[in-house]
């Protein structure tokens, strides 16, 4: 394995490839962004978007390329996302959020999003975008972060 990529899913600094890198932050309250939602298919990864990216395990055990969703521009090149699952026990755990289903899942199944899980992409990182998620759906997800974490986001029709 690449050297960067092992020090990475061991949890220790690492200088990222060109290719850039996905950093899991510590939890959702150590932010206060203010979210919009602004899909453009300009092929930049912007907030209401699945994107896919190579994602590490928690427990540094490994990586999994999986969809995650756009919901805020930590800077011109990284964005900040939230996973997304298709495993049907996240109804019962916490801080998983329904989504139901979606264009990113070419099975169809249902999809969750987790909220207390921010990852920092970078622009360099993404490997496709996959969807734009519709705007109640984003709402719902917003109004979770606010609500939940403390996330800047006016209610809708305000």
């Amino acid at each position: 394995m690449l050297g960067w990529l092992r020090d990475l899913f061991r949890g220790a600094a690492a200088t990222p490839p060109v290719r850039g890198r996905v950093r899991a932050a510590v939890n959702a309250h150590d932010f206060s962004k203010v979210l919009a939602y602004r899909p453009r298919l300009d092929g930049k990864a912007d907030p209401g978007e699945i994107i896919w990216t190579l994602v590490a395990f928690e427990d540094n055990s490994g990586a999994k390329d999986r969809p995650l969703l756009v919901v805020a521009r930590k800077d011109p090149w990284t964005v900040l996302a939230l996973m997304l699952s298709s495993q049907p026990k996240r109804p019962a755990q916490r801080n998983w959020l329904a989504l139901g289903p979606g264009a990113w899942d070419p099975h169809g199944r249902d999809s969750w999003v987790r909220l207390d899980r921010v990852l920092e992409v970078a622009d360099t990182a993404i490997r496709r975008e996959a969807a734009v998620l519709d705007r109640e759906r984003f709402a719902k997800v917003a109004l979770a972060l606010r609500d939940g974490f403390g996330w800047a986001y006016p209610t809708p029709g305000t």
